[in-house]
């Protein structure tokens, strides 16, 4: 048995820093910069629910959280995220074309955009106060201007809400599509409740035991001081810069939804240009918009897993115009297209990143009513993700002559009975039983598990094939001329599983080098005369020790060089390898 699967892998050549560097776009910068800020907001909040303890708690968490977040580097990179952050936030606000996607996305969008004018005031009084005149605020000082002016506790009430919000729904996005997500969600929503509301309620608490405090002369004297709260030309100058630059973001707001009417005018201006689908639409729209704005403007049906985002390749069309004119791939592109073997191709692309200036023809290569923008929603486990599997191949020897001396249902009962012998010896290791390709079987290990006890489930499966085989051969003694044979191939490596298929024609499978080369070692198993071929990967990380099978360096069809692997000429000695202790931690 063969088959033939995509690869999916670095670029030739490509070293890890180049490949990693490739994989950086502004998102995952973004990404990385909203991650430092959901840090700082996670640490403040669990210093605010400490106002449900004391006044005197939340003044010790505070000098902790100051300590650490004031502190170099840990400084430097905050300041540097709250900049980079902000400003592709403003260039997100410019660059988006269609807001038509999903409501959670422009919701985030106008949250993260809030926030700067909702926490002015308080950053303004808080750190501006320190850093210009030395005044020394703190929780009892800002509960006592909450105090004084009520509408600033709604003020902040309503900043931790939308700031939390935020930092969820950018977490959402990001570990959506891993493969533990659903795993943990139930988990992280629970934090995602518990913690604003903690924080909320400290808020509260402490709140109120300033207010108490309030009676006592010797509290205010200590804590509303000048040195505590400013004088009022302190106070006054401070309201002022406060002012200034709630007017200045605004009229920055202002300039940015100016800047995308007079690009749309431009656009127009410049010119339409025609986008031609392989089923016979055509839809006209401006230069600028990629295609996947486009098709989503006028409601064509296109899959994108991840939004747009380019952290998949599901939107993906093949070109079937002129590609002269196209302008060049991203690095991010670039980097997406490498990774699932498409990148000397010059005619496949994202429609997410490629914004074309002429007319343009192609045919998407993934169907939008398999792979949707919100297909996660129903079915998380079954879209593209990527991660370690080890795959088997599992084939049955002699077919061939057994379908032309029999009748072709006696065939069929034979091949379905080892078929069945594979699949118990599978299921009954951990594993999954996956694709049936004539008289072979391809099966799944790590689908729920971690790397090392997926190896040792397929060392297990193999050696319950071989006495699920010779079970299956006693039993059909009497109507085979010679007992059924078998080949197997085992490797493991990062894959991507998903649905492959048409409508309802739908396979759940893996696509990648380890599928690749599990195949190619099963069908060495011929030409090397054994059952099984291991590749060194599998073994060594399921701990089998170095010396216990025979090892060679084998040449794989498709790789420039060669192969370590482990050969078994009979499967059955894995019994004495695969040892008690790999078997108990099954």
């Amino acid at each position: 048995m063969d088959a033939t699967f995509k690869t999916v892998g670095k670029p030739p050549g490509a070293t890890p820093a180049t490949a990693w560097w490739r994989s950086v776009g502004l998102r995952q910068i973004r990404l990385a910069c909203g991650l430092v800020l959901f840090a700082y907001l996670l640490s403040h909040f669990l210093n605010h629910a400490l106002g449900n303890i004391s006044l005197d708690a939340l003044q010790a968490g505070v000098i902790i959280h100051a300590g650490f977040w004031q502190s170099f580097p840990v400084a430097e990179i905050f300041y540097s995220a709250v900049t980079i952050h902000g400003a592709l936030g403003i260039w997100a606000l410019y660059e988006r074309r269609q807001f038509r996607w999903r409501a959670i996305e422009p919701l985030q969008l106008v949250l993260g955009l809030s926030i700067p004018a909702l926490i002015v005031a308080h950053v303004v009084a808080v750190r501006l106060g320190q850093n210009l005149f030395d005044i020394d605020r703190s929780y009892p000082q800002v509960f006592y201007g909450w105090i004084t002016s009520p509408l600033r506790t709604w003020s902040m009430y309503l900043v931790v809400l939308v700031s939390w919000l935020h930092g969820c729904i950018g977490l959402y996005f990001w570990l959506r599509l891993k493969v533990y997500f659903k795993r943990v969600a139930p988990y992280l929503l629970a934090a995602a409740v518990l913690i604003p509301t903690l924080a909320l309620l400290g808020i509260f608490q402490g709140k109120r035991e300033v207010e108490a405090k309030l009676a006592s002369p010797q509290w205010q004297a200590a804590n509303l001081n000048e040195t505590r709260l400013g004088t009022e030309p302190q106070q006054q100058t401070l309201g002022d810069l406060t002012d200034q630059l709630l007017i200045g973001y605004a009229a920055l707001l202002a300039l940015v939804l100016a800047a995308r009417g007079i690009r749309q005018v431009v656009e127009q201006r410049a010119g339409m240009i025609n986008l031609a689908y392989g089923d016979g639409r055509k839809i006209r729209v401006p230069t600028g918009l990629s295609v996947l704005e486009a098709s989503l403007r006028h409601r064509v049906p296109h899959a994108s897993v991840c939004g747009g985002r380019a952290r998949c390749s599901t939107c993906r069309i093949r070109i079937t115009s002129d590609i002269g004119n196209l302008p060049a791939p991203s690095a991010r592109e670039a980097f997406i297209l490498s990774r699932i073997g498409t990148g000397a191709d010059p005619a496949v692309r994202l429609a997410c990143q490629l914004r074309p200036t002429t007319d343009v023809a192609f045919v998407q290569l993934f169907a939008p009513q398999v792979t949707s923008a919100n297909a996660h929603a129903s079915q998380p486990a079954r879209i593209g993700q990527e991660r370690y599997l080890v795959c088997m191949f599992v084939d049955m020897r002699g077919s061939t002559m057994l379908a032309e001396k029999r009748l072709p249902y006696d065939t069929v009962f034979i091949v379905n009975r080892f078929l069945d012998a594979v699949s118990q010896a599978v299921i009954a290791s951990g594993g999954q039983p996956n694709q049936f390709i004539g008289d072979g079987e391809l099966a799944l290990f790590g689908l729920a598990c971690d790397p090392q006890t997926a190896c040792r489930q397929a060392l297990q499966a193999a050696r319950l094939i071989a006495e699920n085989i010779d079970a299956l051969n006693l039993a059909l003694a009497h109507d085979l001329p010679q007992p059924l044979r078998f080949g197997i191939g085992i490797h493991g490596g990062e894959v991507i599983v998903g649905d492959i298929g048409y409508r309802d024609h739908m396979v759940f499978t893996a696509l990648g080098d380890a599928v690749n080369v599990a195949a190619r070692l099963q069908d060495m198993t011929k030409s090397l005369a054994c059952e099984v071929i291991i590749s060194e990967e599998v073994c060594t990380t399921a701990g089998l020790a170095g010396d216990a099978l025979p090892q060679q360096d084998v040449a794989i069809r498709g790789r420039a060089a060669p192969m370590n692997v482990r050969t078994i000429t009979d499967a059955k000695v894995l019994s004495s390898l695969v040892t008690s202790d790999m078997v108990s931690a099954l």
